[in-house]
């Protein structure tokens, strides 16, 4: 029972995802093109206060989360 010879051979395919691995690797390692926002108009605006201290949302989502 001879089989035909593969068109493909056990090393041409490791070499081939091996190959694929390592574009996928440097890939993920380059930067993305993301749409650039400015970063003053994500800021919400200062409550108006005299100085000081101000307990915020996120200052009390603080101590909700360091609470024992």
């Amino acid at each position: 029972m001879n089989q035909p010879p593969s068109p493909v051979s056990r090393r041409t395919a490791l070499v081939g995802a091996g190959t694929v691995g390592a574009l996928a690797a440097a890939a993920s390692l380059l930067p993305g093109v993301r749409e650039a926002t400015p970063a003053t108009a994500a800021l919400p605006k200062a409550p108006p206060t005299v100085g000081g201290y101000s307990l915020s949302d996120h200052v009390r989502q603080y101590y909700q989360t360091a609470r024992i």
